[in-house]
């Protein structure tokens, strides 16, 4: 897909969302970014993306709700004209001790992670059948997608990003006649929590078979990478510099 012209949303627009969209604004596209509670990052990537000369769009969302969902995908459709990519960001990181884990951290995460792919994509559909096709990119975790966790504490994250995985591969049967490929990536040690210490950041590197944190260009890369293939739908692509594989 050649992206001038046209029309990505990024929802959860902070951090790497950022960066993705500087890449997509670079490429000649137009970019919405949903936030729930990150209003000032989600601003100062909208300003990222129009200093290079593109249009950009912010708009508040809670993804887990299905009525606001619609709303999102019609308002950017809207207002820009168009959908043709859709980068499914949001997402909740926190680790709770499997005893204190209550029904409402369990229901919380999943209706972010899982429900609000879901109910965001199904949104978007109807829009990009209308272009003749669309990408939609969402966003797992390299633990779920190599297919066993690692660490205590992230019970209902990783039963939500392995969810996210097998919602992918559904997906790009349902919506491959429709030309929408439908692809996963699963980020590894890309950037550090705000919290780590030089400790912890030496940790992961250590684990880490290149040696290093990679960055969010290269998260940036890999999205651009399916966009602009015609042929891969249904993949996970770990972006995690080998950590799978240790």
């Amino acid at each position: 897909m050649n992206l001038t012209g046209k029309v990505a949303l990024i929802t959860g627009a902070k951090r790497v969302g950022a960066v993705v969209a500087a890449a997509l604004a670079d490429r000649g596209a137009d970019v919405a970014l949903s936030y729930h509670h990150s209003e000032r990052e989600a601003n100062s990537a909208a300003a990222d993306v129009r200093a290079r000369g593109r249009r950009a769009l912010v708009v508040r969302a809670d993804v887990s709700d299905a009525e606001v969902c619609t709303t999102l995908i019609d308002t950017v459709a809207r207002e820009l004209g168009r959908l043709d990519v859709l980068i499914n960001m949001a997402s909740l990181y926190r680790a709770i001790p499997f005893d204190a884990l209550t029904v409402d951290d369990w229901d919380g995460q999943l209706d972010v992670d899982l429900r609000g792919t879901y109910l965001c994509a199904k949104a978007a559909v109807p829009h990009m059948r209308l272009s003749g096709g669309g990408r939609i990119i969402n966003f797992s975790d390299w633990v779920a997608a190599s297919g066993r966790p690692r660490y205590p504490g992230y019970v209902p994250y990783y039963v939500a990003k392995a969810g996210v995985k097998a919602l992918t591969e559904a997906l790009a049967l349902e919506l491959a006649r429709d030309q929408i490929l439908v692809n996963a990536i699963a980020p590894g040690p890309v950037l550090p929590p705000d919290d780590f210490t030089a400790a912890q950041l030496k940790a992961v590197e250590a684990a880490t078979p290149l040696g290093r944190w990679g960055g969010a260009d290269e998260v940036a890369k890999i999205v651009l990478a399916l966009i602009d293939s015609d042929f891969v739908t249904g993949e996970t692509i770990r972006v995690d510099g080998g950590r799978h594989i240790r």
